[in-house]
């Protein structure tokens, strides 16, 4: 089984599971559908190499590396959920950055966007501290868990649509798992992929699909009579960050709204 870096030694309960695939097949994410608890799942995730193209480049990134982390060493696999798996609120990004969670082996850990994100997750209660450095940086969530539609680190920071519908099992499993009451979707790609991911699930998602927008508010029904509230937020990429487009304020709004929902 793999370790991320520094986080001792991990979850063996993905092990037991009997898997359909090999990890290198494009069907391997479909044993997700398999997994029992959160741990199994975030274990599981860890081992896919599904995607060639994805496969290459978080590679390549974790052995080239960054001058400023040269002397680290690169977690380079795909990275799952972080946090509480009783979640009563997910946090939907996009996907791993490369210098990033590709280097840390944690969603949003090690990165100026992560910064941004664990500040105001800590300001509005849900983290423990304001920092995400490392995965052995003693950071933990309460009623919150962030994870991503895509898992391994993009070249140019964007999957194609065959790599996130590939991906797409394990978003699905870890909405079973988890049953989040409100979900904060950080930017127009996550608000697409989750829309799609729970229509699959049974979820009535209207036609044609509502459009994204920073403050979007969309409660939606599953067919079992539960209920989930979408919550829309531009992502804490540098570029909303550094543009004034996205404020910290903005941010804890959001995640304000999200805890009262979930109350």
């Amino acid at each position: 089984m793999t370790t991320r870096p520094g986080a001792g030694p991990s979850s063996r309960e993905g092990a037991d599971l009997v898997t359909p695939a090999s990890p290198d097949s494009p069907t391997f994410p479909l044993v997700a559908a398999l997994a029992r608890t959160a741990g199994e799942l975030d274990e599981l995730v860890t081992h896919c190499r599904a995607c060639p193209r994805l496969v290459a480049w978080r590679e390549q990134v974790g052995r080239e590396r960054r001058a400023a982390f040269r002397d680290e060493t690169y977690w380079a696999r795909p990275v799952p959920g972080f946090g509480d798996p009783a979640a009563s609120v997910l946090v939907v990004g996009l996907a791993p950055a490369a210098h990033g969670a590709n280097r840390t082996g944690r969603m949003f850990t090690g990165d100026r966007s992560g910064d941004f994100l664990f500040a105001a997750l800590h300001r509005t209660g849900f983290a423990s501290q304001p920092t995400s450095t490392s995965a052995d940086d003693g950071l933990t969530l309460t009623g919150v868990r962030i994870t991503a539609p895509v898992r391994c680190a993009p070249p140019a920071n964007a999957p194609t649509p065959e790599e996130r519908r590939r991906c797409a099992p394990f978003l699905a499993a870890e909405l079973r798992l988890v049953q989040p009451h409100v979900v904060v979707v950080l930017g127009g790609f996550g608000w697409q992929a989750l829309l799609d991911t729970l229509a699959e699930l049974g979820w009535q998602v209207p036609r044609p699909r509502p459009r994204f927008a920073h403050g979007a508010e969309l409660v939606l029904e599953h067919r079992d009579g539960r209920a989930v509230t979408l919550l829309g937020c531009f992502h804490v990429s540098q570029q909303n960050t550094f543009t004034g487009r996205l404020t910290p304020a903005m941010l804890d709004a959001v995640l304000v709204r999200a805890r009262e929902l979930a109350g």
